[in-house]
């Protein structure tokens, strides 16, 4: 069964990439298993995206690689790739270091929105999205540590130079929404290609 967000994706994307997305895998029990053991607050949202397609950046899916952007942000037409339950997790054994402690002796060259904990580390706030040049500009995050003012569950955009951190979204379903909103205004990047 597919999300709603899902089919109506597929109806904004070139046929190449809607034929990539139909054959691709869902992630299995056992993934999901393993994601909510280290994210346990994981929204059923992203779960449910997770199971219409397991990852979308250079993923094996059967005998087929995948590639294909299907996220966005507040950045417009920007368009990300969504991870792979096993991106995720190897993302969380990856980063441990605090925006602070990355930041510390340029801070005052940072943006970080004020509802975001700077002291918590970066591994802890679940990364569901790179940027289409495979996350080196733009990550997309789930934080479940927010400051006082924030929310559990609200999505963080990190954009690279200038280096900002900011909160787009109350929720990962409210993020969601947004794009829906904004009519997959991401998927332009392929239109660009044809022009």
């Amino acid at each position: 069964m597919r999300t709603t967000y899902f089919k109506n994706l597929l109806q904004h994307l070139p046929e190449e990439e809607q034929q990539q997305l139909q054959q691709a895998n869902g992630a299995t029990n056992a993934h999901i298993e393993s994601l909510l053991e280290i994210f346990p607050l994981c929204p059923q949202s992203l779960l449910e995206l997770l199971r219409d397609v397991n990852g979308t950046y250079y993923c094996r899916h059967g005998q087929e690689t995948i590639c294909a952007l299907v996220l966005g942000s507040d950045l417009g037409d920007y368009p990300y790739y969504l991870k792979s339950v096993e991106q995720i997790v190897a993302d969380y054994h990856d980063k441990r270091e605090t925006i602070y402690e990355r930041y510390q002796d340029f801070l005052d060259y940072v943006e970080v929105n004020d509802k975001i904990n700077m002291h918590v580390p970066i591994n802890e706030r679940l990364c569901f999205a790179d940027c289409m040049n495979n996350g080196g500009t733009s990550s997309l995050y789930i934080d479940f540590s927010p400051k006082e003012g924030g929310q559990v569950g609200q999505v963080v955009r990190y954009v690279h130079d200038p280096d900002s951190f900011e909160v787009i979204a109350a929720s990962f379903e409210d993020y969601l929404q947004q794009l829906v909103e904004g009519g997959y205004e991401f998927t332009a990047i392929y239109e660009e290609e044809f022009e």
